[in-house]
C-alpha cells in the first residue's frame, strides 16, 4: 500500500494575486494550500495603510512576490504577461482602479479566455456606496448582522471574521472553485464579482427565514441563538473562566440540566422566553459554584453540547485541537523564484534586470 501523499487539488494552477490587505490575501491563501501557485503582485511605491507591514503581511504564505509599479506602462505590461500566464487573478481594488492600472478583466479577452477573474470589494462595483472606503464592521452593519450580535447595551463585531473572512473569502473562493469547474466543461473564464456586503446578506439568510417565521425579535440577547436563550449561551464559572452550553435539542438539553444536577421536570418550560431569566439565573448560580476544569469533568464525553470556551493561547494545546493537522505551508513569503515565474511570461533575465534597475520592479 503506498504511502505517498496525493497532489494537491489544485496544483498546476497559478493564480496572480494583485495586492491588499484581509480577506483577499485569505483567500489566496486557501487557493495556495489547495495546491495552486500563487503570484503575489505588490505596489512598488510605500504603502498608504496605516497598518504596520507586520500585519499587512501577516498570514501571506504560499506566495512568490514581486513589487511592480503598475502606474508605469513598463510595469503594466509586465503584470499583464504575467497574467497571461494565470488561471486566476484576484483583485481587491475599488471600482476602476484595476482597469486605470491597465489590467482590468477586459484586457485579456482575447489573450487569455479561459481566465477568471475575481473581483472582490466591500460594497460591490456599483451602488451608492459603492466608491465608499470601508471595513468589515461597516458591511456588516448594513446588513443587519451586526445590529443582531452583541450585548443589549451595544453591538459587538465578531472580530473581522464575518465580513471579510465568511462574506469575502470564503465566497471568493467558492467563486474561483465553481468557475474552474465551469471551464473544464466551456473552456472559457468568467468575472466574478465578490461583494463582502451580498456574501454576509447570504449568510444572514436562515435567521432572516427565522425572523419570517415570527420567532424573531430585534432585539439582542432575546433570540435562541444570541445569547437570549439559557440552553444557548456561555456561563461563567468560579475561577472566571466560561463554559459554552449549545444544549438545543431536547435529548441534549436532558443531559445538560442533569450534568448541572437538576431534575428536568422540575424546572419550568424552557420554551417560554418570561422563564428565561429565572432559568438563566439557575444556570449561572450552578456554574459559579465550582471551577472550569470540574465542568469539563463533568460534561467532556457527553452529549449536553457544553465545551469549555478557551482563549487563543490556550486554544492550541487542547487535545481535540491538536489532533486536527494545521494548513501546510507550500512556500514561504519571497522564497520563490520570481525570475522562473517571470520567465514563463516570456520575461528574459536581462529585461528582468533593466526593470529593477529602472526602478520598474523590486524583489520581495
Amino acid at each position: 500500500m503506498s504511502t505517498a501523499q496525493p497532489e494537491a487539488p489544485l496544483a498546476g494552477h497559478r493564480v496572480i494575486e494583485l495586492a491588499g490587505i484581509g480577506p483577499g490575501p485569505f483567500a489566496c491563501t486557501m487557493l495556495a494550500d489547495l495546491g495552486c501557485q500563487i503570484v503575489r503582485i505588490d505596489r512598488l511605491s510605500a504603502r498608504t495603510s496605516a497598518l504596520p507591514d507586520e500585519l499587512v503581511n501577516l498570514g501571506v504564505r504560499g506566495r512568490t512576490t514581486i513589487a511592480i509599479d503598475l502606474k508605469s506602462e513598463a510595469g503594466q505590461e509586465v503584470a499583464r504577461s504575467l497574467i497571461d500566464t494565470a488561471d486566476v487573478v484576484l483583485e481587491g481594488f475599488r471600482p476602476g482602479v484595476a482597469e486605470r492600472l491597465g489590467v482590468g478583466p477586459e484586457r485579456f479577452t482575447d489573450s487569455n479566455p479561459g481566465l477568471i477573474y475575481a473581483r472582490l470589494t466591500g460594497w460591490g462595483q456599483d451602488g451608492p456606496y459603492a466608491e465608499m472606503a470601508g471595513h468589515d464592521i461597516n458591511y456588516i452593519g448594513l446588513t443587519g448582522a451586526l445590529a443582531a450580535i452583541g450585548d443589549r447595551d451595544r453591538p459587538i463585531p465578531p472580530l473581522n471574521l464575518l465580513g471579510d473572512y465568511a462574506g469575502g473569502s470564503m465566497f471568493a473562493v467558492v467563486g474561483i472553485l465553481s468557475a474552474l469547474v465551469e471551464r473544464t466543461r466551456t473552456r472559457r473564464g468568467r468575472v466574478i464579482d465578490v461583494a463582502m456586503i451580498d456574501g454576509v446578506t447570504s449568510l444572514m439568510a436562515p435567521i432572516r427565514d427565522i425572523a419570517t417565521l415570527g420567532m424573531w425579535v430585534e432585539e439582542r440577547s432575546s433570540n435562541m441563538l444570541d445569547g437570549g436563550a439559557p440552553f444557548y449561551r456561555a456561563y461563567r464559572t468560579s475561577d472566571d473562566r466560561f463554559m459554552a452550553v449549545g444544549a438545543l435539542e431536547p435529548v441534549f438539553y436532558t443531559s445538560f440540566v442533569t450534568g448541572l444536577g437538576f431534575v428536568e421536570h422540575e424546572l419550568p418550560n424552557r420554551f417560554d422566553p418570561e422563564n428565561w431569566s429565572n432559568l438563566t439565573t439557575l444556570f449561572a448560580d450552578a456554574f459559579a459554584s465550582e471551577d472550569g476544569d470540574h465542568w469539563q469533568g463533568v460534561f467532556d464525553g457527553t452529549d449536553a453540547c457544553v465545551t469549555p470556551i478557551l482563549s487563543m493561547s490556550e486554544a492550541p494545546l487542547h487535545p481535540q485541537n491538536q489532533s486536527r493537522p494545521m494548513p501546510r505551508e507550500a512556500v514561504d513569503p519571497g522564497t520563490g523564484d520570481i525570475s522562473i515565474v517571470l520567465a514563463s511570461a516570456g520575461v528574459n533575465t536581462d529585461q528582468f534586470e533593466a526593470l529593477i534597475a529602472d526602478g520598474v520592479m523590486a524583489v520581495r
